[in-house]
Parts: C-alpha cells; sequence; structure tokens
C-alpha cells in the first residue's frame, strides 16, 4: 500500500514522493510578467516537494491580468524561467509550470483588452490591477475564428515551457478561468459547437489538450479541474455530467496525470455543498490523480493509503513551510502563513519562513 513518502511515475518523469506543492500565486514577477531572480530562490527552497507546480503563468497579455504574474509567452520570460528550473533540478526537485488563460477574470486596465469567455458574462466581486481592486468588466464572447488563435497560444507556451527546462506543464482547467468558464453551465450560454451539451462544453478543453500534447507528448502534459462548487463565479448546475466525461477524455488523450481541486462544505477557499466528483472520476481515469483542498497530513495519508488518490497538492502549507515533507515525516509543527505578504513584493513572506532544524 503506498503512502504520501513514496515515488511516483509520472508519464516521463519520477517523483520522489507524493507530497506536491500546489500552483499559488504570489506575484513576485516583474511588471512585464517576466520572472525575477528572487522567485529562483523560492521554488528553490521547496525542492524537497515531490513535484512543484509552478503559479498560473500566462500564455497571452489578453490571459494574464493578475499584477506582477508571470507569463511564458516572449523569449525574454524564457530566459528568465531557466535559472528558476535549474535552481529546482539542482536541489533534486521536479518542477512543471501552469498554464494559464484567466478568460473573464481579468482587468482592461492591465491587460490593455476588454476580457474574453465563452458568453457575456461579468464575475462578481473585484479584480486586483495595479491600481488597486476594481470591479470586474464585461467579457466578450470569444468568436468562433478565435479558437484556432488559443489553441496556438497554448501549444507556444508549452513549448516554452520546455525550452525553459520544466519537467512539463499543467494546463489549468480550473478556479473560474477560460476554460473552466466553458465548462460549466453557469458561465457557458453558448449555442454553438462549444456551447450547451457536456460534449460540446469539453470541446475547447480536448482540443487544447489534444494540441499541447502533439506538441510536447502527453508524457509531460498533466491537468487542472475544479468540478465542485462555486469559485469566483463559475458553477456548474450538474457537476458529475460534464467532469467525469471530461475525465474519460483526457485519459483517453493520455495526459499523464490529472489533479482535482475539491472544496468542501467547510472549505477555506470556498465552500459547497455539491459533492466531490473524484470517485466518479477515478473510475474512468486510470493514470495518477492528484487530490486538492485543506487536506492535513493525516487525512492525506488516508487518502492515498486507501486509493483515493495517489498524491495530494498542499497549497498554504508551502508558503509558510517550504521543507513541508520533512516536517510531515518528523512529525513537527508547521509554521503559519501571512496572509498580508501572498501578493506583496520582496522577500518578506516569500522567502524568509524559516527551516526546521
Amino acid at each position: 500500500m503506498p503512502d504520501l513518502f513514496d515515488p511516483i511515475e509520472l508519464g516521463g518523469f519520477s517523483a520522489k514522493n507524493r507530497i506536491f506543492m500546489s500552483p499559488l500565486t504570489r506575484a513576485r514577477a516583474g511588471r512585464d510578467a517576466v520572472p525575477t531572480a528572487i522567485m529562483a530562490k523560492y521554488y528553490a527552497q521547496r525542492a524537497e516537494a515531490g513535484l512543484i507546480i509552478t503559479e498560473a503563468t500566462g500564455i497571452s497579455r489578453e490571459g494574464l491580468g493578475w499584477p506582477y504574474a508571470p507569463g511564458i509567452w516572449s523569449d525574454e520570460q524564457v530566459e528568465a524561467w531557466k535559472p528558476i528550473t535549474k535552481a529546482v533540478h539542482d536541489r533534486g526537485g521536479r518542477i512543471v509550470c501552469q498554464l494559464w488563460h484567466m478568460g473573464r477574470m481579468v482587468h482592461s486596465s492591465v491587460t490593455g483588452l476588454q476580457p474574453v469567455a465563452p458568453s457575456p458574462t461579468t464575475a462578481p466581486g473585484q479584480s486586483h490591477t495595479y491600481d488597486g481592486k476594481q470591479p470586474y468588466e464585461e467579457a466578450r464572447a470569444l468568436r468562433l475564428d478565435e479558437i484556432p488563435r488559443i489553441l496556438a497560444e497554448y501549444e507556444r507556451a508549452s513549448q516554452n515551457a520546455i525550452k525553459a527546462g520544466f519537467d512539463g506543464i499543467q494546463l489549468h482547467a480550473a478556479n473560474g478561468y477560460l476554460i473552466d468558464e466553458f465548462l460549466k453551465d453557469g458561465t457557458n450560454h453558448r449555442t454553438d459547437e462549444y456551447g450547451g451539451s457536456p460534449e460540446n462544453r469539453i470541446r475547447l478543453l480536448s482540443q487544447v489538450t489534444e494540441r499541447i500534447i502533439s506538441t510536447i507528448g502527453g508524457e509531460r502534459t498533466g491537468v487542472r479541474l475544479s468540478p465542485n462548487g462555486d469559485t469566483q463565479g463559475c458553477l456548474d448546475s450538474a457537476p458529475e455530467t460534464v467532469f467525469v466525461p471530461a475525465a474519460a477524455e483526457l485519459e483517453r488523450l493520455g495526459v499523464a496525470w490529472l489533479e482535482l481541486r475539491e472544496p468542501g462544505p467547510n472549505g477555506t477557499f470556498g465552500k459547497t455543498d455539491q459533492p466531490p466528483v473524484s470517485p466518479q472520476i477515478r473510475k474512468v481515469f486510470r493514470r495518477p490523480l492528484v487530490l486538492n483542498q485543506d487536506y492535513t497530513f493525516e487525512n492525506a495519508q488516508d487518502a492515498v493509503r486507501e486509493g483515493r488518490a495517489d498524491a495530494i497538492a498542499f497549497g498554504r502549507k508551502f508558503i509558510s513551510n517550504p521543507d513541508l515533507p520533512t516536517r510531515f515525516a518528523q512529525s513537527l509543527p508547521l509554521q503559519a502563513d501571512d496572509m498580508a505578504t501572498w501578493y506583496s513584493r520582496g522577500e518578506h513572506g516569500y522567502t524568509d519562513y524559516s527551516f526546521a532544524e
């Protein structure tokens, strides 16, 4: 029976344990979305993770609206990522780049463009901008003739990730961003081949995944989904009817692994009474399945030992505990993180958390 400290094969490489670092937006890149030197130290500090999944990384200016988040569409960005991947590899770690198109969750003051989405909708709440929080703007519907451009941007980003030295990519298809907006009927009101039936709403996910696999190989490709609950105003009325077929399609396409973010009724990042879909997905997706959301060491260990998951991704615990696997293994206390520094600039709350002695 495996446990969290056992290695695991993820397509084209082996992870040394099943304690993964979840993607965590930290806003330490430059205003031009170019990664900075401090990011190499941050990621290298956390190389004990079986796999590091980077903070969400923009595939284009249109798709990247978070201030000081990194991108991977330009040569300059690729060159700036290289010291980061090398720093992780030099410490024996594995790292993949999470590819991000934020869809309607951007503000034109950051991107210079109107947000895009499957349908004309406006996200609830406020967007982070360089000038503080501002209300979200109405997104325009992507035209059919724009889909090839989106596919090409994912292709270029996945190529760039490999050039930058990443072990692979994770396609961000969760959390209320572009692909999730297509998947869920609360945000997808289209009547063409990308809307309506679950088969149609899965189409963009399938096409993007297929394009990435044809570019870098399925053994280097992972996907993240968030089937249940409302995330940033993105909700599906019957998630099992779309996400179980989506997982089956990802199995058919041959992705190396799948991560699911599944909040519960007492979740700390979203709450929902919609039950997890992972038990049904487990039946149709037979490659490594990674679960994420509010796991403790104890219930993560149970999930892996009982076969409900093959690995667990931890987020906030890795912010303040760069040596999280060591702390788990030695039953050491965990340090609390400082929320005020999640998206601040500089080392404080980023690279100055202590290691266990």
